[in-house]
C-alpha cells in the first residue's frame, strides 16, 4: 500500500457466477461472457489516518515509572492510615500501569510492517488494547465499589491527614501523566484509553483529598467508602464510551466520526457511477480507516484518474486512508462476491 497515490489494476478473476474479467497485464487474453474491471484505488495522504508520534514512547515510559513508584507508596500509606480510599486508588493505579503497558505494546506492534499471514501488519492490536483497557477499568472499579459497600456497613478508623497528603501527590502524578497523552487522545482510541486511565486516577485522588479533609473536620469514618463509591460511579460512566467504541471497532463497525451516508452519497455522485454495492467501512486500527466498494459504471472503461481523485477525496473529507474500488460495467455481476 504505497504512499500518496492511487492505482488501478484489472485482475483475471472468475466468480462463481461465471462472470469473467479483463487482465491488464495480458490485453489479448479474452473470455466469453462479460468483462469487468477491478480498479483498486488506494489513498494514503495527510489526514486519512493519524499515527501517534514517537514521543508517546517516552510518555508511556515516564507514565509507567511514575505510577509504579506512586502505587508502592500509596499502598504502604493506605495500610498505615487504614484508608480504603487510598488502598482502592492504589489498586486502581496498578491496573492503570498494566493498561499503560498494554497501550504501549499495542502502539509498538502497530508500527510493525506487514509480514507473513499478517498482511495488514499488527495495527489491530491497538483496538484490542483499547478494549482491554476499558474492561480492566470496569473490573478494578467493581472491586473498589464492592469493598466500599463493605466499609459502609463496617466502618474503620481512617487517618485523614495521611490520606490528604498522599492523595495530593497522586493528583500531580496522575494529572501530569494524563497530560502526556492528551494531544493523542482525540484521534487515537488506544491513547484515549491511556488518557482516561490517568485522568480518572487524578479525579479519584482529588476526591480522596476532599474525603480526608471531611474526615478531619467531622470524624465520620463512612465518608471514606462513600467517596470511593461516588468516584467508582464517575469512572464507570467515563469508561462506558471507551468500551462501546472499542467493541464496535473490534466488530468492524463504521468508526465513530465517519458519516457512512455522506460517504455513499459522494461515491454515487462520481462521474458515470450509476450504482454502488458492497460498501464496507471499518477501522484497521484505532487511527486508520479502510473502505471497499463496488462502483457500477455502465459502458465505461476503467478511469485511473477518477479512482485517484476518489481516494484523495475520501482521505481528506472522511479520513479514510485505505480505499479499494471494484469497478463493474453494470450487468448481473452486481450480485457477485460476498456482501
Amino acid at each position: 500500500m504505497g504512499g500518496d497515490h492511487g492505482h488501478s489494476h484489472d485482475h483475471d478473476l472468475h466468480h462463481d457466477h461465471a462472470h469473467d474479467h479483463d487482465h491488464r497485464h495480458d490485453p489479448e487474453h479474452e473470455h466469453a461472457g462479460h468483462a469487468h474491471g477491478h480498479g483498486h484505488g488506494h489513498g494514503h495522504g495527510h489526514g486519512g489516518h493519524v499515527h501517534a508520534p514517537a514521543s508517546f514512547g517516552a510518555a508511556f515510559a515516564i507514565g509507567m515509572s511514575l505510577n509504579l513508584a506512586y502505587v508502592a507508596g500509596e499502598a504502604a500509606y493506605g495500610v498505615i492510615a487504614g484508608s480504603l480510599a487510598l488502598l482502592a486508588d492504589a489498586g486502581h493505579n496498578l491496573g492503570d500501569v498494566l493498561g499503560l503497558g498494554a497501550a504501549w505494546l499495542a502502539s509498538w506492534l502497530g508500527r510493525k510492517r506487514p509480514a507473513g499471514r499478517f498482511t495488514y501488519g499488527l495495527r489491530r492490536s491497538s483496538i484490542l488494547s483499547a478494549l482491554f483497557n476499558a474492561v480492566l477499568l470496569l473490573v478494578v472499579t467493581g472491586g473498589i465499589a464492592w469493598e466500599a459497600i463493605w466499609r459502609l456497613v463496617h466502618p474503620a478508623p481512617v487517618g485523614g491527614t495521611i490520606v490528604m497528603v498522599v492523595a495530593a501527590i497522586g493528583i500531580l502524578v496522575n494529572g501530569g501523566t494524563a497530560l502526556l497523552f492528551m494531544s493523542g487522545a482525540k484521534d487515537d482510541l488506544n491513547l484515549r484509553g491511556a488518557f482516561l486511565h490517568m485522568a480518572s486516577d487524578a479525579a479519584t485522588a482529588a476526591a480522596v483529598v476532599l474525603a480526608g479533609l471531611a474526615i478531619l473536620m467531622t470524624g465520620w469514618e463512612r465518608i471514606d467508602p462513600a467517596v470511593s463509591l461516588l468516584v467508582s460511579l464517575v469512572i464507570v460512566i467515563g469508561t462506558w464510551s471507551l468500551l462501546r467504541q472499542s467493541v464496535a471497532l473490534a466488530l468492524d463497525a463504521v468508526p465513530g466520526g465517519i458519516d457512512q451516508a455522506a460517504v455513499e452519497h459522494y461515491l454515487r455522485g462520481l462521474p458515470g457511477v450509476s450504482d454502488i454495492h458492497h460498501l464496507h467501512i471499518w477501522g484497521m486500527s484505532t487511527t486508520e480507516t479502510a473502505l471497499t466498494a463496488h462502483l457500477v459504471r455502465p459502458g465505461l472503461p476503467l478511469d485511473d484518474a477518477l479512482l485517484r481523485e476518489a481516494s484523495r477525496t475520501l482521505h481528506i473529507r472522511f479520513r479514510i486512508g485505505h480505499a479499494t474500488f471494484q469497478v463493474e460495467t453494470g450487468d448481473a455481476c452486481g450480485a457477485c462476491g460476498v456482501g
